[in-house]
């Protein structure tokens, strides 16, 4: 039994008048048996809770940064009116925080043997999965003293996806892409490495690209014409160690891969080639097999939805191992990690010949604007002690990107805005070299 403020408020009333004209036991009890008869018939007449019947619809996915709608049917089996208060609980991620009272609770009144449907809008702050705690329903009486409270467990699941905020950088890549198929009217003609087709020469084309036997055997100068390599396989490999939980802005280093990630899909799968997916740091938390162009951007997105960093340090033996062992071709790698001193020279540097050797291998890391700005800085003595400290991690960065290119590999070294644009750059501009 729940008591409500009604019955408080009838009680201190009563209270009144007793305590000035007649404070016995007495008077005290004139006052508070008629009201606790009141309250047990109203607490009788309340319609029952357990009987009650739910069932869940709605949406099971959204992406992070826009709401989702639950929909909950509630029907009243009982022969009396349920007059009730709803509690549909969630975690508290599933909502901006101080808005999660009035989403999650609402008012019924349903007649007897009727139904009504309640919606739950909910926000989440994080991705992964977000699953229904219990409903809680206080049924009240018609006079508004007490109430019946029961509690039910309805399961519904909602994934939060990344929220993919360079999608709006993925208009212009295509259009590049395009200028190197040779699709688009351009000044320049489409690059590439794979023999497309034959065609009659203009006045401005490369006279290295004329074919002598199919102009000997015609009667005009032909030329071949090359278009960017297809159906070549990509293999997107993300950190999960504790380097990258650390937050750089608002966002884990992680979520920033993973935005550059999915750029790097929707833009491969468009060119035709064939992408999949492997984040390690310990063990193998989530894997794509490689895909073709329909399927591999929704099988990233499921993938890396519940993907979380872990406080561990990365086996990079490991990681080298797991990635020769689901890129048996040749393959372009591109490696999200971290430039720290620790995990580059201490991990990545004595392995990382044996993926040169094999794959072609494309490193990105993403560099917090904040070290930038205090590098800048000159204001007062801390200022400009910080401004030292910021100097000297620019400078082991770049110290350590150079040793990866020594090796062969392409690094790109960007704030987590810029990196999924300057990744997908990198890639147009191997494929535009034909060394993918």
């Amino acid at each position: 039994m729940a008591l409500t403020g009604r019955t408080a408020l009838l009680a201190a009333l009563g209270s009144i008048p007793v305590g000035v004209l007649a404070p016995s036991w007495a008077g005290i009890l004139a006052v508070n048996a008629p009201l606790s008869l009141a309250i047990l018939c109203d607490y009788a007449l309340a319609a029952p809770v357990r009987t009650l019947r739910f069932t869940r619809s709605g949406d099971t996915t959204v992406r992070l940064g826009d709401s989702a709608e639950v929909g909950l049917t509630v029907t009243n089996p009982a022969a009396r009116p349920l007059r009730a208060q709803l509690r549909d609980a969630w975690p508290p991620s599933s909502w901006t925080p101080g808005t999660e009272q009035p989403a999650s609770r609402h008012r019924l009144t349903i007649p007897a043997g009727e139904r009504r449907r309640v919606t739950t809008v909910l926000h989440p702050t994080r991705r992964g999965d977000r699953h229904a705690e219990q409903i809680t329903v206080r049924s009240y009486g018609p006079l508004g003293l007490a109430a019946r409270q029961g509690r039910h467990r309805v399961p519904w699941s909602v994934r939060v996806l990344p929220p993919f905020t360079s999608r709006k950088h993925l208009p212009s890549r295509l259009a590049r892409l395009r200028e190197l198929d040779g699709r688009t009217s351009a000044l320049t003609r489409g690059q590439g490495t794979e023999f497309d087709s034959l065609r009659d020469y203009v006045p401005g084309d490369d006279t290295r690209s004329i074919d002598w036997r199919a102009t000997a055997r015609g009667s005009s100068v032909a030329v071949r014409t090359w278009r960017p390599e297809r159906d070549r396989h990509i293999l997107l490999v993300l950190d999960t160690g504790r380097t990258s939980a650390g937050r750089v802005g608002d966002v884990p280093r992680l979520d920033a891969s993973m935005d550059a990630a999915l750029l790097l899909t929707a833009l491969g799968t468009r060119a035709g080639d064939r992408l999949g997916l492997l984040a390690y740091d310990r063990r193998i938390r989530a894997r794509v097999q490689s895909r073709s162009a329909r399927d591999a951007l929704p099988a990233m997105v499921e993938a890396l939805a519940a993907l979380e960093p872990e406080l561990v340090e990365t086996d990079a033996r490991g990681i080298i191992a797991a990635i020769l062992g689901n890129t048996p071709r040749r393959s372009l790698v591109v490696l999200f990690t971290s430039l720290d001193a620790a995990v580059v020279e201490e991990g990545l540097l004595p392995v990382l010949p044996q993926l040169t050797q094999r794959h072609s291998v494309l490193v990105a890391s993403v560099a917090d604007p904040r070290v930038e700005q205090m590098s800048a800085e000159r204001g007062s003595v801390q200022a400009v002690y910080g401004a030292a400290a910021a100097a000297r991690t620019q400078a082991e960065r770049r110290r350590m990107a150079e040793q990866l290119q020594r090796q062969g590999v392409i690094v790109v070294d960007a704030n987590p805005e810029e990196l999924a644009p300057a990744v997908a750059d990198a890639y147009l501009a191997l494929k535009a070299a034909g060394r993918l």
